[in-house]
């Protein structure tokens, strides 16, 4: 894990206002001089934007920013936990995150990275928004969950029922946490994470669902870049679905990695730094070329 003493003076925080007037939380980190690109993530369901230190360890030597946000309704962010009205505040919080960064960040080439449940939001804010992501370099997604998922179909079950009537009703999602890696001083950090939650609302399962159908259904769309890294042993997010989802797909510039073994939290497993070789090697390929000469 990252030594955070050591980029202390290199990190910022903030919040930025998104629909419904809500101020969300983000942070980034910087590396000396100019930026050569920017990677955005945002994180998964009960998770926050704090727990990608591994990518930000790598990548800043490599002269990279990288910024996170809190959804609304996690970590640091305000909102009912694991909870949305409808789907689009996913969506419309996303535009205003990377609104941010470039004004913050003018003329930097950014790309833009989603786990597990980020993915989803990833792929559909990119699919609504054609015009708007001519703006970026590539798209990342970590463990989509774009086929089955490790809940319970009782919950998933309750949660379609209770929607309409009781959109705000709160589960615990019962994932394992012992799913997220296999290493055991990752999972005691997950543990007492006081900024990580396990609920999800009825609404929200439904929304998720929903918007899960509407990417399968609309991925020979797809046109930008994209890297898929999904972890050959994941029970969270069964790889399945992103596989499905690659074969789907008609542009030519797309690159799925499965690696054998590795669970959902596939940045933070025993072979992270495999998948951040992978990730760092990817981003450098779709640097623009005047870009690539500035100081690796």
């Amino acid at each position: 894990m990252i030594d955070h003493s050591a980029l202390v003076a290199f990190r910022k925080e903030g919040t930025f206002k998104s629909i419904g007037g809500l101020d969300l939380y983000y942070q980034s980190w910087h590396p000396e001089g100019k930026a050569r690109g920017v990677l955005a993530i945002v994180h998964g369901l009960g998770g926050h934007g704090g727990r990608y230190s591994n990518i930000v360890q790598h990548l800043i030597p490599f002269k990279y920013a990288v910024y996170s946000l809190d959804l609304r309704g996690h970590g640091r962010s305000p909102g009912q936990r694991g909870y949305i009205k409808a789907w689009s505040e996913f969506r419309e919080d996303l535009r205003g995150f990377l609104q941010l960064i470039q004004i913050q960040q003018p003329e930097c080439p950014i790309f833009i990275l989603g786990h597990s449940l980020g993915a989803v939001i990833v792929l559909d804010y990119v699919l609504r928004y054609p015009k708007d992501v001519s703006k970026l370099r590539g798209a990342i997604a970590l463990a989509p969950t774009l086929g089955k998922v490790g809940v319970s179909p009782v919950r998933v079950l309750i949660g379609k029922m209770l929607s309409r009537v009781w959109p705000g009703f709160s589960l615990n999602t019962g994932i394992d946490i012992t799913a997220a890696s296999r290493d055991e001083q990752i999972l005691a950090a997950y543990a007492q994470d006081t900024l990580r939650h396990t609920r999800a609302t009825a609404r929200l399962a439904t929304e998720f669902f929903a918007t899960v159908d509407w990417i399968n259904a609309h991925a020979t769309d797809w046109q930008l870049p994209l890297l898929i890294l999904h972890g050959g042993a994941d029970r969270v997010a069964l790889p399945a679905g992103s596989d499905i989802f690659y074969q789907r797909l008609t542009c030519p510039d797309k690159l799925r990695i499965e690696y054998p073994g590795a669970y959902h939290e596939i940045q933070s497993d025993l072979n992270y730094q495999e998948v951040l070789a992978d990730l760092e090697d990817w981003l450098e390929q779709h640097l623009p070329t005047e870009t690539v000469q500035l100081g690796r």
